[in-house]
């Protein structure tokens, strides 16, 4: 429903509010877990009902989109009049045929899986697994588990440590996230990226090179060292707050046709969920042999993503997701695969 103009900052406007939330919910959590005889997590537990109850009840007043109209009711007249109510305009006829096009074409394909695999395709198949998969070799969960033992190391409580990795890493995240929001429409979705990437790519390095020359016997590092990979940390969540984190969302949103839309979104959040499991079950073994370098092993996956947007995924700034299909058709290496429109 978004305008094509404002679709990425609405997109990442999800992300902002995830991440809101998970602040919110840690410190709600931190919270009540001070409250005795075991009523605490009682308490955290049955505060998630005020947001869900919200949503049921959001959902109840919910418009259809004009796409859905189209797409199922062919109710044009119907669709026209919602899209004159979003748009906040009557001159929508241009819009409205481009939807019905792409939903006569997107309705005239029975298998969606089947046909992603075709070569005019391609691009939209290694998009919708080479993205999630980089978003989880960003190295961010490293980042998330090492964060608690660099408070501690400073002097704090296990229980202080815990709270302040996650408000640091919550407000940093959060606030780049916002950022993220501000500027994904007016820069475009490859700046952030690479951008983003850069400035992870040289946080891990630095991070790692300290820790390969000033952890001692004992897996000790002084404060001062256990500081700067603080705030070393900090920048990395920013870059990945205001790059990976959101747009590995928002472009795997927007580059589908309608007519393959199912079957790739569907990819996308598989490959996500799976190699969140494997990085989460192989972190430990991997921190205990590579120690410090596993931030290089994941700062040389930084690399090779960035290079990836930088050579292979065009812009698709203002963008009408239903004229997506010519972003790949004029891109210098996807036009030799996809060719040109019949």
């Amino acid at each position: 429903m978004a305008p094509p103009r404002y679709r990425g900052a609405i997109n990442i406007g999800f992300q902002l509010c995830v991440g809101i939330g998970v602040l919110s919910a840690n410190l709600i959590n931190f919270g009540t877990e001070k409250i005795k005889d075991g009523w605490g997590w009682r308490i955290s537990l049955a505060m998630a009902a005020v947001p869900a109850s919200m949503l049921t009840l959001g959902s109840l007043f919910l418009p259809e989109t004009p796409n859905s109209i189209i797409q199922h009711s062919k109710d044009r007249h119907k669709a026209k009049l919602m899209l004159q109510r979003i748009r906040g305009t009557s001159d929508v006829q241009q819009e409205l045929e481009d939807l019905v096009e792409a939903s006569d074409v997107s309705n005239s394909i029975k298998h969606p899986f089947k046909n992603i695999l075709h070569r005019n395709y391609r691009p939209q198949l290694v998009m919708a697994i080479a993205i999630p998969f980089f978003q989880q070799f960003t190295g961010i969960n490293v980042i998330s588990f090492y964060a608690p033992i660099l408070f501690l190391t400073i002097g704090l409580g296990e229980s202080a440590s815990l709270l302040l990795s996650a408000i640091v890493t919550g407000v940093v995240g959060t606030a780049s996230t916002f950022i993220s929001m501000l500027m994904v429409d007016k820069l475009g979705r490859r700046v952030l990226f690479i951008s983003g990437g850069i400035q992870m790519f040289l946080s891990q390095v630095v991070v790692g090179s300290i820790m390969a020359t000033q952890l001692g016997e004992h897996g000790e590092i002084s404060k001062t060292y256990a500081y700067l990979i603080l705030l070393l940390i900090c920048i990395y969540v920013a870059g990945f707050a205001w790059s990976w984190g959101p747009l590995g969302w928002l472009v795997p949103s927007e580059i589908f046709q309608l007519e393959i839309r199912s079957a790739a979104q569907s990819i996308t959040v598989a490959v996500n969920f799976l190699f969140t499991f494997i990085v989460a079950q192989t972190f430990l073994s991997m921190l205990c042999h590579f120690k410090s370098g596993t931030f290089f092993f994941f700062g040389g996956w930084v690399v090779v993503m960035t290079v990836f947007v930088y050579l292979l995924l065009p812009e698709t700034r203002n963008v009408p997701i239903e004229q997506m299909d010519r972003v790949w058709r004029e891109h210098l290496f996807w036009k030799r695969i996809v060719g040109e429109k019949s």
